[in-house]
């Protein structure tokens, strides 16, 4: 037996904060009765689950790295039908869904999968996954500004974890620089929000890694499987992150 969350997780469905979603919003049934408890306990092998009234399968897991272009939406569906991150999905049979976010007018790495164990993992804060980015600011900003990244800064929702910050290029004539950036937390436009509180709005942001995933050549609107070797890095880094944080949190 199961918490049906994890059970939906691990057969596709979706993450298991969305399947928790589903629970509760009555669109979950387990032998023909309507489930809204989370923490209700199931057996994948026997009982009969079903989302939306349509039965549970295992699906073979997939993990996708894709390249995703300014103005699509990281989503499953959009109902104004803007351009989503699936539809560059072709060939995919599986229902893939994005693990955490890129902005609208945020381009590069994005990883998608239907193991929502895995996307737990991944995006869970407490494990710390870095991710970077290379971020065109308008303005060269002063070392001391950068240094406010790097010990972390105030914004609305509270103080960012330290980031990881250096100049990649300075264009005097045009006032921009770029600037790479390695963040270890996924709030909602945060490298945005983070250079806007230093005076240097972001004009262009692309992330370029994920863990140790690097998007290198891999063309814009394109995507690639990730390899056995590739996803175990990814999950060691996760718990590694876990572990980090929990010995961190006892020496304090």
């Amino acid at each position: 037996m199961e918490r049906l969350q994890k059970i939906l997780a691990q057969a596709g469905v979706a993450s298991r904060r969305k399947c928790e979603e589903l629970i509760l919003a009555g669109k979950v049934e387990v032998n023909g009765e309507v489930v809204t408890t989370l923490g209700t306990k199931a057996d994948p092998n026997t009982d009969i689950i079903k989302v939306s009234g349509k039965p549970i399968s295992g699906e073979n897991k997939v993990y996708i790295m894709f390249n995703k272009p300014k103005g699509v939406i990281t989503s499953a569906s959009d109902p104004k039908g803007r351009k989503i991150v699936t539809d560059y999905m072709k060939g995919i049979k599986e229902r893939v869904y994005p693990i955490g976010r890129l902005d609208y007018d945020t381009e590069g790495l994005l990883l998608l999968t239907n193991d929502g164990e895995f996307a737990n993992l991944l995006t869970h804060p407490k494990h710390h996954v870095p991710k970077t980015y290379l971020a065109t600011v308008k303005g060269i900003p002063h070392g001391t500004a950068l240094d406010k990244l790097k010990q972390g800064i105030k914004l609305e929702d509270g103080m960012t974890a330290p980031a990881e910050v250096e100049y990649k290029d300075v264009d005097e004539e045009s006032n921009e620089s770029v600037i790479s950036i390695t963040i270890h937390e996924g709030r909602n436009r945060q490298v945005r929000r983070m250079f806007e509180a230093i005076s240097h709005p972001v004009i262009r942001l692309k992330r370029i890694s994920f863990g140790d995933i690097l998007l290198q050549n891999l063309k814009r609107g394109s995507f690639r499987h990730l390899t056995k070797d590739e996803i175990n890095g990814l999950q060691q880094l996760a718990k590694a992150g876990l572990a980090k944080g929990n010995n961190t949190r006892r020496d304090t």
